[in-house]
């Protein structure tokens, strides 16, 4: 188990050292970075100090190694826009972005399992069909067209809810739901296919045989045994939610992460998307790290 987890963890920071090479590369394919911080009153001792500073003068690799100490450190320069730490800017979104994307991952949860499953052991019924269409629809609605007609039907027709914004928990219910329920239905569908896989296995027909309950079979074998595909899903998706979606904070005006990147890439505040991107990375490489570790907890014959 030691071993496994250890081959993990070298894997996860060979992936964080690519995508600081890649991350550093665009710094460097962009121009000179001195360009982001120049304007009408920069004088040439200004210009000199900037490179001497960034370490311009000194070889790629040499450059490389400076960013990223620095980059560890927190160190991404200063926001273009704000004319504060990159980092300060990215740091004040997090929360927001954790509460939505924790929401939404919940209802996506809550949602597909018990569904999926029902739907597995229900098969040709109208449990059955219930789930697959909930399925078809939410996989066919595109998340921006759900969201514009959640807030026109239950915040400006029925005035239930509040059209968006961070607030009070009302204000969860429908960006939560917006971004939680194509992933609902994807996963419903995975967990469905599944358990319908493992339903068919010899070794739940003996469990039968023998006169172990239904409930049982259903709930500690047979989803057991499945939650391999299910497991590796819903890491993508909670790391999605954790990391914004850049559509439904655009529609429901959520101050996440996934508007600070649009909004840093309309400024070209190039510090606030290196920082944005080397965070987002961060999230989806440690929700990886997590789902391959649990992995062997859940099969331990991954362990070797």
């Amino acid at each position: 188990m030691a071993k496994f987890v250890l081959r993990r963890l070298v894997y996860a920071v060979a992936m964080l050292v690519a995508v600081s090479v890649f991350l550093f590369s665009l710094t460097r394919a962009a121009g000179d970075p001195r360009f982001l911080y120049l304007n009408e009153y920069t004088t040439k001792e200004q210009w000199d100090s900037w490179g001497k500073a960034m370490g311009l003068e000194k070889p790629l690799v040499v450059q490389y190694a400076v960013w990223a100490s620095k980059a560890v450190k927190g160190d991404f320069g200063r926001s273009l826009r704000d004319q504060r730490p990159a980092l300060s800017v990215v740091k004040e979104r997090i929360p927001a972005t954790l509460q939505l994307g924790t929401a939404a991952f919940i209802i996506a949860v809550m949602v597909a399992v018990p569904l999926g499953v029902m739907s597995a052991v229900k098969k040709g019924t109208g449990w059955d069909y219930f789930g697959r269409t909930f399925a078809l629809f939410g996989q066919a609605m595109p998340s921006f067209w759900l969201g514009l007609m959640l807030i026109i039907i239950f915040a400006v027709q029925l005035r239930l809810l509040p059209t968006g914004q961070r607030g009070g928990p009302d204000h969860f219910i429908l960006p939560a739901i917006t971004l939680g329920w194509i992933s609902a239905a994807g996963l419903l569908r995975l967990v469905r296919s599944a358990v319908l896989e493992v339903l068919d296995s010899e070794f739940i027909k003996l469990a039968r045989a023998k006169g172990v309950g239904e409930r049982e079979i259903i709930w500690k074998h047979a989803l057991k045994n499945a939650l391999i595909p299910p497991l590796t899903y819903s890491g993508i998706i909670f790391a999605a939610f954790i990391t914004g979606s850049v559509v439904t904070e655009t529609v429901f005006g959520w101050p996440g992460l996934g508007r600070l990147g649009i909004d840093a890439v309309n400024n070209n505040d190039f510090p606030v998307m290196v920082a944005v991107v080397s965070f987002l990375t961060l999230i989806y490489v440690g929700v990886a790290l997590f789902v391959d570790v649990a992995y062997a907890f859940v099969d331990p014959r991954i362990r070797y």
